[in-house]
C-alpha cells in the first residue's frame, strides 16, 4: 500500500503544491503598496485603510482556529479549494468597493471574506506536509509556509504596475481571478499520506536500528493542549513576534519612502525583496531548528530583532536600511515556520493542524495591534522612529519567554529520558526474573 501511494502521490510535489496555495494568500503582505494609491484617490485615513488589512489578518487567524478541525476532517484537497473560493471572491470584492469608493465594502470584502480564505488557505497543507516529511519536520514546514512569504515577490512589483496603467478596482479584479486559478490547480494534488508512512530510507534507517524515532513530549487533542502553560507561551511570543514584523511589513513602502527617500517604484521593489527574505527565513530557520532546537532557534530571533529594531531608525545608508529589515523578515518568517513543528514537538501530531489554528489567534490580535500602533505613533509623531524603539522593547519580553520555553522543554526531555531508562531497567529486571 505504502509503495503504491508513493507512486501515485511525489511528496515533492505535494509540497509544491503547499508553496502554490502558500504563494497565493501569501500576497497579502504586498498590501502596503496599495496605501497610498488608496490615500490619493478616496482621501481615507491612514488607520482606515490599516483596518482592511488589520480585518485581513483578523480573520486569517479566526477562520484558522475556527476552521482547523473542518481542515482536519475534509483533508486539504477540499480545504484547498475553499480557501481558493473565498481568497478569490474577497479580491473581485475589493475590486467592486473600489469602483464605488466604499470604504466598509472593502473592509468586508478583503478583510473577511478574504481573511477567512487566508485562514484556512494557510493551515491546509502544514499538518500534510509534516506527515508526509517525518524524517524532517522542520524542513517539512519551512517548505508548507515558504511559500507564503515569497507571496509578494512577484506581487508587490505586478500590483504596482497593474495600479498605474489600469488603475485599482482592475487590479484587484485580474489578481482574483489568478490566484483563484491557481489555489484551485494547487489544491487538487494535496492529499494525506496513509497513517504511520514512512519514507524508505527512514523506514530502513529504524529497522536497522541506525535512527530512533524522536518522541513528542506529549500527544495531546486540541482542546487539551490549549489549556497547558507551553500553549501560552508560543501564543505569547507569536503574538509580539507578529505584531512588530506585520507593522513593518505594512508600512514598509511609506517607511522606505520616508526615511531613506526611495520613489515609489523603488520602495515598491524593497517589498518584493521583503518577501524574498521573507519566504528564504521560513524555510532557512525551519530547516536550521531541525539541528539547533526549536526553543534555541526562537531565542536567537528575539536577540537579533531587539538589536535590529533599536538600530533601524538611525540608519542613512540605503544598502545598511535594507540588510536590517531583510534580517528582521528572515526572523519574522522564520518564526511562522517553525512554529508547527515547534507544537509537534511539545503537543504531537494528532490534532497539529487544529492546535496550529488556535495559535494562530496570535496572529488576529497582532494582525490588528501592529499596523494600528504604528499608524497611530506615526500619525502622533509624524515619524516612524519611535515605533521602532517600542518594538525593540517588546521583543526583550519576548527574549524572556522564550529562554522560560527552553528551560521546560530541557526538563521535560531528562524527564522523559530517565522514564526510558527507567523502562528499560524494569524490562530487564523482569527478563531475568
Amino acid at each position: 500500500m505504502n509503495n503504491l501511494v508513493q507512486k501515485i502521490k511525489n511528496r515533492w510535489l505535494i509540497a509544491a503544491s503547499a508553496v502554490g496555495v502558500h504563494a497565493s494568500i501569501g500576497s497579502v503582505y504586498a498590501w502596503s503598496v496599495f496605501n497610498k494609491p488608496l490615500e490619493a484617490e478616496f482621501g481615507w485615513a491612514k488607520n482606515e485603510i490599516a483596518m482592511t488589512f488589520s480585518l485581513a489578518i483578523v480573520f486569517l487567524g479566526l477562520s484558522a482556529a475556527v476552521l482547523g478541525r473542518f481542515v482536519e476532517k475534509n483533508g486539504p484537497r477540499k480545504s484547498g479549494l475553499v480557501a481558493g473560493t473565498f481568497w478569490g471572491l474577497g479580491l473581485i470584492g475589493a475590486g467592486f468597493a473600489t469602483l464605488y469608493g466604499n470604504l466598509y465594502l472593502l473592509w468586508l470584502t478583503y478583510g473577511v471574506i478574504g481573511g477567512i480564505g487566508l485562514g484556512v488557505g494557510y493551515i491546509t497543507p502544514v499538518s500534510t506536509l509534516v506527515k508526509w516529511f517525518p524524517d524532517r519536520r522542520g524542513l517539512a514546514t519551512g517548505l508548507a509556509i515558504m511559500g507564503f512569504g515569497f507571496g509578494a515577490l512577484a506581487g508587490a512589483p505586478v500590483f504596482n504596475f497593474l495600479i498605474e496603467h489600469i488603475g485599482i478596482h482592475q487590479t484587484f479584479w485580474i489578481i482574483g481571478v489568478a490566484y483563484m486559478v491557481i489555489m484551485y490547480v494547487s489544491a487538487l494534488y494535496l492529499e494525506k499520506p496513509p497513517e504511520g508512512w514512512m519514507p524508505t530510507g527512514m523506514a530502513a534507517a529504524i529497522d536497522s536500528g541506525k535512527k530512533k524515532i524522536k518522541r513528542d513530549i506529549s500527544q495531546l487533542l486540541a482542546n487539551e493542549a490549549a489549556k497547558t502553560m507551553p500553549f501560552y507561551g508560543l501564543w505569547l511570543i507569536m503574538f509580539i513576534n507578529i505584531s512588530c514584523g506585520i507593522a513593518l511589513i505594512y508600512s514598509a513602502s511609506p517607511l522606505a519612502q520616508e526615511s531613506i527617500g526611495l520613489s515609489a517604484v523603488e520602495a515598491a521593489a524593497v517589498v518584493g525583496m521583503m518577501s524574498l527574505f521573507n519566504g528564504l527565513g521560513r524555510l532557512g530557520w525551519a530547516s536550521a531548528s531541525d539541528v539547533l532546537g526549536r526553543p534555541m532557534t526562537y531565542v536567537i530571533f528575539f536577540v537579533l530583532q531587539i538589536g535590529a529594531f533599536a538600530l533601524l531608525p538611525n540608519i542613512g545608508s540605503v544598502i545598511l536600511f535594507q540588510f536590517v529589515l531583510y534580517l528582521i523578515l528572515t526572523c519574522y518568517g522564520g518564526g511562522f515556520a517553525t512554529l508547527p513543528a515547534y507544537i509537534g514537538d511539545l503537543f504531537g501530531t494528532k490534532q497539529l493542524g487544529a492546535i496550529h489554528g488556535y495559535v494562530l489567534t496570535a496572529w488576529s490580535a497582532a494582525g490588528l495591534a501592529g499596523p494600528q500602533l504604528i499608524a497611530y505613533v506615526r500619525t502622533t509623531t509624524g515619524s516612524y522612529t519611535a515605533s521602532m524603539y517600542i518594538f525593540a522593547a517588546i521583543f526583550v519580553v519576548a527574549l524572556i519567554i522564550s529562554l522560560l520555553m527552553r528551560n521546560y522543554v530541557i526538563k521535560e526531555h531528562r524527564r522523559m529520558i530517565l522514564e526510558s531508562e527507567k523502562e528499560i531497567e524494569e524490562e530487564m529486571v523482569h527478563e531475568a526474573i
